[in-house]
């Protein structure tokens, strides 16, 4: 939603993931959230503390919206769970390109399932939430097209 907890581990780890598959090079990737509260901002302390505990850095990321240029600008725009799933569907502009998915799902690692978001939550939750951006990596990763 404000692009500083799950959108941040969702990047940081399919950015990883890719990178250590030799992969990185073919892929543009980027977050954002629904709401612009955040923008500019890095993303919360604890996101930055899970992803680190694995080796993953999210300092360098910085908080924005979804803009209208997104829609064209990407192939895949996946949403951590339902609710932005409809936002971005609602907001997507006339011929836009982009396919808009839920992320877990399209990831094949949970058919109906929302990334929790462990805003309100503790280290635990960011965890769980790490842990699930892992998995959702490896299934981008799986479902990348052959290079030609």
């Amino acid at each position: 939603m404000g692009n500083i907890c799950r959108s941040p581990l969702l990047e940081g780890w399919a950015r990883h993931v890719l990178e250590q598959a030799g992969q990185g090079q073919r892929v543009r990737l980027d977050s954002a959230g629904t709401g612009g509260w955040h923008a500019g901002e890095p993303p919360d302390p604890r996101a930055i503390a899970a992803a680190a505990r694995h080796g993953i850095d999210l300092r360098g990321q910085r908080a924005r919206a979804v803009a209208p240029e997104d829609f064209h600008a990407f192939d895949l725009i996946l949403a951590a769970d339902r609710d932005n799933l409809r936002w971005l569907r609602q907001h997507a502009p006339s011929g836009a390109r982009a396919e808009i998915h839920l992320a877990l799902a399209w990831c094949g690692v949970a058919e109906d399932e929302d990334v929790p978001d462990p805003y309100y939550g503790n280290a635990a939750g960011f965890d769980a939430t790490c842990h699930l951006a892992r998995a959702a990596a490896h299934g981008l990763l799986r479902k990348l097209p052959p290079q030609a």
